[in-house]
């Protein structure tokens, strides 16, 4: 009997706009499930591991269609929740389902023709456990240290070799040459046992009369069968030290016979070895707000938490997680960026041990894969930053989006450029689920969500233990500078506050929202700027590399001795970063320990936790940093916080520069006096009048609000429009502007007054290529929304067939 004919909607790992059809083999039709990858040629001579997003029986018209080669999953990696979850992203944020999954998939689920494989540096030869292509490949991998796909097809004589891959993969054979850039090994320890002979109790005589002259040797054997029979292994290292005993004596026992060593590897992802312990008992007031909570959960699956700063907010989460676990369920714990892990990470495994996994970008790919499936076959905790969101739940049932309103849930450099707060939401949706967004400056759009009952608001407005909200102190800069020679970098009042702390064995975080020692090198005789050549930008002097370095493009030249305009070699430089600030600290308190926290000392590995664990354990007394200190870190014995050039930020060219300003500086706020007594700030600033420095000294964030949403009505910018900006760059200024304006004209033909632009952004130029923006407002309304971004993608298509366009780059951002 003839069986219909079997296709495959597959996904891609490439931008591509669609799904492609493939033919299903009859040997293989028998596999075919939806969620797993195949091998499919693409292209000239390219093989790719695409998804099976859909089968049907339709023969596509049109083109003659191809096969699919081989099958490499035996069962799905992917979910029905996670595709349908991808087609959302892929259609509200414009881009392609292909950019979707190369965001979502970790690299070791993602194969092509031109991946490259390496030979894993813990093989040791062993040929147990490898059939005989896969030990070919093992072998020709130790004569040539790395072969692409199409080699190791030539070796192995045949054409499918995905799936073997993937088995040598699994086994710890090799490695995708991606992964080597970040260095991982798998982690292996080194264990100790007794030897088959004498693994029983009634050989152990014989061991203890074999070592009767040696004690040291006696106590090994008897720390081993001391050691708790239930444990799985026994580190030598452990042994080691409980018996005070060289490696010499462990060296004798195996050449007794008695013992053996062996490695074990043990998970990449460690495990949590400490003792459980719970988390402060909830106080009336958060007994309250969890009620709440829980009561607005059955009006509505989405739930505001505004709650000032040292409010708990985290212990009401850990009680509602525990509840959501005991039922079976998987919880999801979204953080802005992994500089908030640190401290969460330690606080929540006290309470969940080894129930919980961390997830974010700078796990290497082996970790990540790993944590991919414990997702998928129901791990209890998910603790990660944006891109956790794209992992496969079995059963998730609450989603606790943390400091709901930072940028960074927010994707800007790469397609998809998703929100992730509104990413959330939608999956929770999917699910069921509930969803709890959390913070003590609630983004406007979210507040205003919660005011029009879109979600449901609960207030905590009282510091756990009744501790004050800190004393604010606004400092006017300019009356420093009216009696002092130079600028001021930190005010008389400040350096008092600085020195009453310190002489009280207590802490201080100073902010600066700059890094670097200052953002500006001049000439002060023909007044030369030193500014990048690829950039619109000035470079930013770094006293300790003593060079001037890009933060866009990362250019770099020495600190010049003379203007290379007029040779003049008086260079000074105006304006300051954390490195500067420092320095002068230094100047002030020689013999204080100070540390540093920004993007260049928290680059090497650790060295961001090193930072913390030295400030929580009093090691350092001041903690200068950019955002970094302002997020969500709890330390106890902090007293003074200083928050530095507070107005530059209040004018950046964005709608939202006012809010974050406010969000920025009372988060900072926060993170004085959260313990036993009552905290300070000093905010310095130049143009003290600004009202919003009123509503953070006064902690009232509905005034900041009414001010903000009354603006953002008039002026017509979200949560009362959708706002999609497209920006397109070239190297050659003209064509950039003749694109523009053709784009712009297209856009306006059918959307009229709802375009703005285009226009020439703050920064013009980046990496070589010239910028400009186009805006567009468009109504909440889901008919024209699918409209625009149709348009959007027949103009783009049309502008490339142009000629001297094709090496333009053009990018969507939804919800910017």
């Amino acid at each position: 009997m003839n069986q219909k004919r079997l296709f495959v909607e597959v996904i891609l790992p490439l931008a591509l706009p669609r799904y492609f059809t493939y033919e299903v083999p009859e040997n293989l039709l028998h596999k075919i499930q939806i969620g797993i990858r195949v091998e499919v040629p693409f292209g000239k001579n390219k093989l790719y591991a695409a998804l099976i997003a859909g089968t049907h029986h339709e023969l596509p018209k049109g083109y003659e269609v191809k096969s699919i080669v081989s099958i490499i999953d035996d069962l799905p990696i992917i979910t029905l929740e996670q595709l349908k979850f991808w087609d959302w992203i892929a259609s509200y944020y414009c881009c392609t389902l292909g950019e979707v999954m190369i965001a979502a998939l970790p690299i070791s689920l993602r194969l092509s023709s031109e991946t490259t494989v390496v030979l894993s540096s813990n093989y040791n030869g062993e040929t147990e456990g490898l059939d005989d292509k896969e030990y070919i490949l093992a072998e020709a991998l130790t004569i040539q240290s790395e072969l692409t796909i199409e080699e190791v097809r030539g070796i192995l004589q045949q054409k499918t070799v995905f799936p073997l891959i993937k088995r040598l993969l699994d086994k710890g054979v090799l490695y995708l040459k991606e992964e080597l850039k970040v260095k991982y090994k798998p982690k292996s320890i080194t264990c100790i046992r007794f030897t088959k002979k004498f693994e029983n109790q009634e050989s152990l005589s014989e061991a203890f009369e074999i070592t009767n002259k040696s004690s040291k040797q006696q106590d090994v054997i008897l720390s081993l069968v001391q050691s708790d029979r239930n444990l799985p292994f026994i580190k030598k290292q452990d042994i080691l030290k409980s018996t005070n005993v060289d490696a010499s004596v462990i060296a004798a026992l195996i050449k007794k016979g008695i013992v053996e060593l062996y490695d074990r590897t043990i998970s990449r992802l460690g495990t949590y070895e400490d003792d459980i312990a719970d988390f402060d008992e909830l106080s009336s007031i958060q007994l309250n707000a969890k009620t709440e909570i829980y009561a607005a959960f059955q009006n509505n699956k989405t739930v505001l938490l505004h709650g000032v700063t040292g409010s708990g907010k985290t212990n009401i989460y850990v009680d509602i997680i525990k509840e959501t676990i005991a039922k079976g369920k998987q919880v999801l714990y979204l953080l802005p960026e992994i500089a908030l892990t640190t401290q969460i990470v330690a606080r929540l495994q006290k309470v969940f041990g080894n129930d919980i996994l961390v997830y974010h970008s700078k796990l290497n790919n082996s970790e990540r894969v790993e944590i991919w499936y414990q997702s998928m076959q129901g791990k209890p905790i998910i603790l990660g930053a944006r891109s956790a969101l794209f992992l496969p739940f079995k059963d998730l049932d609450l989603i606790i989006v943390d400091e709901e309103h930072d940028g960074s849930f927010k994707q800007d450099d790469t397609n998809p450029k998703y929100q992730g707060r509104d990413c959330a939401i939608y999956l929770a949706n999917q699910f069921g689920a509930n969803v709890i967004l959390g913070s003590a400056t609630p983004s406007v759009e979210s507040y205003y969500h919660a005011k029009t009952k879109k979600y449901e608001l609960v207030n905590l407005f009282e510091r756990y233990s009744g501790i004050k909200m800190p004393e604010i102190f606004l400092v006017d800069i300019k009356k420093e500078f009216a009696h002092k020679d130079k600028s001021v970098i930190l005010s008389d009042f400040l350096i008092g506050e600085i020195k009453k702390a310190i002489e009280s064995n207590e802490q201080v975080i100073l902010f600066q929202n700059r890094r670097g020692f200052a953002p500006n090198l001049i000439c002060n005789l023909c007044e030369w700027v030193a500014s990048c050549p690829h950039c619109d930008v000035t470079l930013t002097y770094h006293k300790y590399f003593n060079h001037l370095r890009c933060h866009y493009c990362n250019y770099q030249i020495q600190m010049p001795k003379e203007c290379p305009s007029c040779k003049n070699k008086q260079l000074i430089t105006k304006g300051f970063g954390t490195e500067k600030i420092e320095d002068e600290l230094s100047i002030y308190f020689p013999n204080i320990p100070i540390s540093r926290m920004d993007l260049d000392t928290v680059r090497a590995k650790g060295a961001h936790s090193k930072i913390i664990k030295d400030f929580e354990e009093n090691r350092t007394s001041i903690l200068v940093g950019t955002q970094m200190v302002t997020k969500g870190l709890d330390f106890e014995n902090v007293s003074i916080v200083g928050i530095l050039g507070a107005d530059q930020l209040l004018y950046f060219p964005d709608f939202r520069a006012i809010e974050r300003s406010f969000q920025i500086m009372v988060q900072a706020a926060g993170r004085s006096g959260r313990r036993n007594k009552r905290g300070k700030v000093i905010i310095q600033a130049i143009q003290s009048k600004h009202p919003v420095f009123q509503d953070i000294i006064d902690n009232n964030y509905l005034e900041f609000y009414k001010r903000e949403i009354a603006e953002r009505q008039q002026f017509l910018y979200p949560p009362f429009v959708r706002l999609i900006q497209i920006t397109l760059k070239h190297k050659n200024l003209d064509i950039v502007n003749q694109a523009s304006t053709y784009f712009a004209n297209h856009l306006k033909s059918y959307l009229k007054e709802r375009v703005k632009g285009p226009a020439e952004p703050g920064i013009s130029k980046i990496r070589d290529y010239y910028i400009r923006d186009i805006l567009i407002k468009i109504e909440k309304n889901g008919q024209i929304n699918q409209k625009t971004k149709s348009l959007i993608q027949e103009i783009s298509t049309e502008l490339f067939k142009q000629k001297g366009m094709s090496q333009f780059k053009i990018s969507i951002n939804v919800d910017p």
